[in-house]
């Protein structure tokens, strides 16, 4: 009788583990099955935030255009909001934003070029591992930070060496702006530079080339897609700039290719119509959305350029 019931204990305990299995797998079935949906879910979440974002900016710009035609506000080169007379030309903010930029592009691409090719050519890993954390910390500097310091110590330096520069101009924001992205075209144009197999270096160099000839002729063509990409990134990052031509380069809406006067870029006015001096409702207030969205076809523009030329010019090694 004793064998007899522990047969049956065991075959009740097996019975029960056999059951406990098929709940947790049940329970490990649910779960992967939801875990795509939650996935799923969560990456849509950019996607949906986007199509937001831009349904927000069309329907108020429409709006604005209701009021002022398309036409006269893309080739308008007067801008005054506030006049008795407003008028909404959006070029005025177009140049400032493109002369800045080009300015920052200057600072920024030779040399963040160079400093990449310094850490992925010519510095030993101690110098990286030393160097590249700290090249990094100017892209952790607030910018409104970079902007008083392009207002009380870059813009005097400027004055006092060409004194025709005006008190606010978009030479210094230009410049500043270039330091501060710097780190960013370094650090990607890098990381390219250093995929490149070192088979490509060691065969350059057997053939008699130097370092610098193997760096021009071998490492920065194969490298190429992805410095030309952080350029493009480089430049989206300088169009969309806010702080630090607020400050520096003022809110003159001077239609001008003169660097040493006062302009206002688009993210500037942007930040001028939301400070509160537009009524809700208003024309101004609306004209706050139509340059939002061209600033928002702008960079996106420069981001899906950037993606078709790291595919177009990839080289998989």
């Amino acid at each position: 009788m004793s064998k007899n019931s522990e047969a049956k204990k065991e075959a009740v305990n097996v019975s029960e583990m056999i059951a406990q299995n098929k709940k947790k797998k049940n329970i490990s079935n649910l779960f992967e099955k939801l875990i795509p949906t939650i996935l799923f879910l969560l990456a849509s979440i950019t996607i949906l935030t986007t199509l937001g974002i831009l349904y927000t900016l069309l329907s108020q710009a429409i709006e604005f255009f209701k009021r002022v035609p398309i036409w006269e506000f893309f080739t308008g080169t007067v801008l005054k909001p506030l006049s008795q007379n407003p008028e909404f030309g959006l070029l005025p903010l177009i140049n400032g934003t493109i002369i800045s930029t080009i300015i920052a592009m200057f600072v920024a691409g030779p040399i963040g070029l160079m400093s990449a090719i310094y850490l992925s050519e010519y510095a030993s890993d101690r110098v990286r591992r030393i160097l590249k954390p700290l090249l990094e910390i100017l892209a952790g500097i607030p910018t409104i930070v970079y902007g008083f310091f392009a207002f009380t110590f870059v813009t005097p330096i400027i004055r006092a060496i060409w004194p025709e520069v005006e008190a606010t101009n978009i030479l210094s924001p230009g410049l500043v702006m270039g330091v501060m992205i710097i780190p960013m075209i370094a650090s990607l144009s890098e990381d390219a530079m250093t995929s490149v197999p070192n088979a490509m270096r060691e065969g350059s160099l057997a053939m008699g080339a130097t370092k610098l000839e193997t760096t021009l002729k071998v490492v920065i063509p194969a490298a190429f897609s992805g410095i030309i990409a952080s350029f493009v990134l480089g430049i989206s990052r300088a169009i969309g700039e806010t702080m630090i031509v607020t400050i520096a380069s003022g809110s003159s809406k001077n239609f001008t290719f003169d660097i040493t006067q006062s302009m206002q870029t688009m993210t500037a006015y942007i930040v001028e119509v939301a400070g509160g001096e537009a009524p809700a409702g208003s024309t101004i207030y609306y004209s706050l959305y139509a340059v939002a969205l061209t600033l928002f076809v702008f960079t996106l523009t420069m981001n899906l350029l950037a993606r078709y030329i790291s595919r177009k010019f990839r080289e998989e090694y």
